[in-house]
């Protein structure tokens, strides 16, 4: 898979097969739509394409409402890679981005700038600004501009029964076994270790103590958590404590590991 930063730099010289969305928590359903869209782009000797776009639309278009994000940008990157896709085109989102008009955007983006040969949608697709436009708008522009729209078969989405609000609700509830069973893959956290207040030496128990480095990724509920790390090529296992420190009168809460140092975090299930 090929990655590009800007639609404005993808090579547009092949037609292609393009879904669109902002797929944040690359779950069960978004590989549903990734799994129609791959296997008609081997059958049609088109190449594959997710538009996807960061920052999150509703970070730039409800800035006052507070947006926890299942997978950084990099984090989706990584699980787009297993799907077999050949081109993420991560395209900046802004207030400009968002007035473009249903017909400007299907022209100026589909058209001209990914040479869209298919399009791949969702039963309830909207676009265009204000989200106004709708799948019977699509197949209207198909017909201006001689592409295909593919429609996921609505009982085929209703049957795995996930989206990303279930997701971000199991998480903050610290279901993250009900979580991952959605999102097919374990939930991770990434972050560096910091210097903390050195405590866990002193009893046997050194931590280290995880900085995340997106202030928008949803953190997990309170709590005492089994998790895995990979880490040069062997699992090792652990215990994360998400919360406050009321044994040593502090309030902020924190992310502390028992073994780790700064690589990913595999989250498992919240110990009893």
């Amino acid at each position: 898979m090929k990655t590009i930063y800007g639609i404005e730099n993808f090579p547009a010289s092949e037609g292609s097969i393009v879904t669109v969305g902002t797929f944040d928590g690359v779950h069960l359903g978004h590989k549903q739509i990734l799994k129609q869209l791959i296997d008609t782009s081997q059958q049609s000797e088109l190449i594959s394409v997710l538009l996807t776009f960061f920052p999150h639309p509703r970070m730039v278009l409800q800035p006052d409402i507070s947006m926890h994000l299942i997978q950084t940008i990099e984090e989706r990157e990584i699980a787009l890679r297993k799907t077999g896709l050949d081109y993420l085109v991560i395209h900046p989102f802004s207030e400009k981005f968002s007035r473009l008009s249903a017909d400007d955007y299907v022209k100026e983006i589909l058209v001209e700038k990914l040479n869209v040969r298919k399009v791949v949608v969702g039963y309830d697709h909207r676009f265009g600004r204000n989200r106004t436009a709708s799948l019977e708008d699509m197949y209207n522009y198909a017909d201006i501009y001689d592409f295909e729209v593919i429609e996921i078969d609505v009982k085929k989405i209703k049957s795995i029964a996930v989206s990303s609000t279930k997701i971000r609700k199991a998480i903050e509830e610290g279901d993250i076994e009900l979580a991952n069973s959605y999102i097919g893959d374990p939930f991770t956290l990434e972050g560096v270790v910091v210097h903390g207040d050195k405590r866990g030496r002193e009893l046997y128990y050194p931590t280290a103590n995880i900085e995340l480095q997106n202030k928008h990724k949803i953190i997990p509920k309170q709590g005492v958590y089994l998790i895995q790390s990979d880490h040069d090529n062997q699992v090792i296992y652990g215990m994360m404590n998400i919360g406050t420190k009321p044994t040593f009168d502090t309030t902020n809460p924190t992310i502390e590991v028992h073994f780790l140092i700064g690589i990913t975090i595999y989250m498992i299930k919240p110990c009893k």
